[in-house]
């Protein structure tokens, strides 16, 4: 473990529950303690659900329909971004107050790094405990935190008691921790990953330490030097605070290949969805879509429409999607994954971006 002989960090991961949901339980009683989906009867998918409606598996990109029939008493309302963005804001200050650096991942996420205590509270648990309070009295929501000492372990943590829970994570424990998870929650490791993997009789941390640096270069390209040291509990990314994106998109790989241009065309509906609740959340402008596409041969293309100012709305970012896609048939190979995504970002911060994608 010579990766770690650096001077030991103190890394926590906060992670609002059900934050939209949560919101708008927090706003209007008469939601408390009920199934409720935000979004969905504008545009047929579910952004965001309540524990109440999690438990019928409702979840986000549902499509509506799908998640009324598991959930008849499920209740749908409105997005409020602007209300979101507010509270996202109250509790980045509540960060701030603790350290300066604070990295969003998103309106409802962020890591920080808390080795200097500001406070003097004497240990990244309780700071972290004095920020979920300071959340739950000022704020009226809840909040999960993971802290450890990497930000891989610190997220993996903030998960690992949800909601309204805290998990710490020693470096003593850290291989160990990894190694008890299945590889499929590990962030970095999509749907598609975790499913080869499992092909692979890789199943848990565990499985994946067996392999060599080697085979799993062999098998996962470059990607594979990340999973060698992440199961071992080694990561040395810093936090960074107010990192802007280069792009921002979503896509979604099918069990089956699709060819039919009408089942297409709904798909990447859908698809645009989640990737517009992307871009909202993450506050960036672009003025390029493109769409991806993975054929049944695994051969990818990719095709991009700009525009002379910023994309203004979702249904404009997802009529350019259609356009784009529609100009792709007759298609003489079936389609294994689409995806959508908004490029040439404008952010008040320029520095160094970042990628953010999400399968879904």
């Amino acid at each position: 473990m010579a990766d770690l002989e650096r001077p030991l960090r103190k890394i926590i991961h906060v992670d609002m529950d059900a934050f939209y949901a949560s919101v708008e339980q927090r706003d209007d009683p008469e939601l408390r303690g009920k199934p409720v989906a935000v979004g969905g009867q504008h545009r047929g998918v579910v952004m965001a659900a309540s524990y109440e409606a999690r438990k019928f598996g409702i979840r986000s990109a549902m499509p509506s329909v799908t998640a009324k029939r598991r959930c008849p008493e499920l209740i749908f309302v409105k997005t409020r971004f602007d209300v979101y963005r507010a509270v996202s804001q109250q509790i980045r200050a509540i960060f701030l107050d603790y350290t300066h650096l604070v990295e969003p991942l998103s309106l409802d996420e962020a890591y920080l790094d808390v080795t200097e205590d500001r406070h003097g509270l004497g240990s990244a648990r309780a700071i972290a405990e004095d920020i979920r309070r300071r959340i739950r009295e000022e704020c009226q929501l809840t909040a999960s935190a993971g802290v450890s000492y990497c930000k891989f372990i610190a997220k993996l943590a903030s998960d690992y008691r949800k909601p309204d829970g805290l998990t710490v994570i020693t470096p003593e424990r850290g291989a160990e921790f990894v190694a008890s998870l299945p590889v499929a929650r590990f962030h970095g490791v999509g749907p598609v990953t975790a499913k080869k993997m499992e092909r692979l009789g890789i199943m848990t941390g565990a499985d994946l330490k067996e392999w060599s640096l080697p085979a799993l270069e062999a098998q996962f390209g470059s990607s594979g030097h990340w999973y060698w040291r992440i199961c071992r509990g080694i990561d040395e990314r810093d936090v960074k605070p107010d990192r802007p994106y280069k792009s921002v998109s979503a896509e979604r790989t099918f069990d089956e290949d699709q060819r039919e241009p009408e089942r297409l065309a709904a798909e990447l509906d859908r698809i645009a969805g989640y990737a517009w609740d992307r871009v909202t959340r993450a506050e960036v402008v672009g003025r390029t879509v493109t769409l991806k596409v993975k054929f049944a041969d695994f051969t990818i293309i990719t095709r991009s429409k700009s525009f002379a100012g910023p994309v203004p709305d979702r249904e404009a970012f997802a009529a350019a999607g259609q356009a784009l896609l529609a100009a792709l048939h007759p298609l003489s190979k079936g389609i294994r994954l689409l995806g959508l995504g908004l490029h040439n970002l404008t952010e008040i911060n320029n520095a160094e971006p970042a990628q953010l994608g999400l399968a879904i």
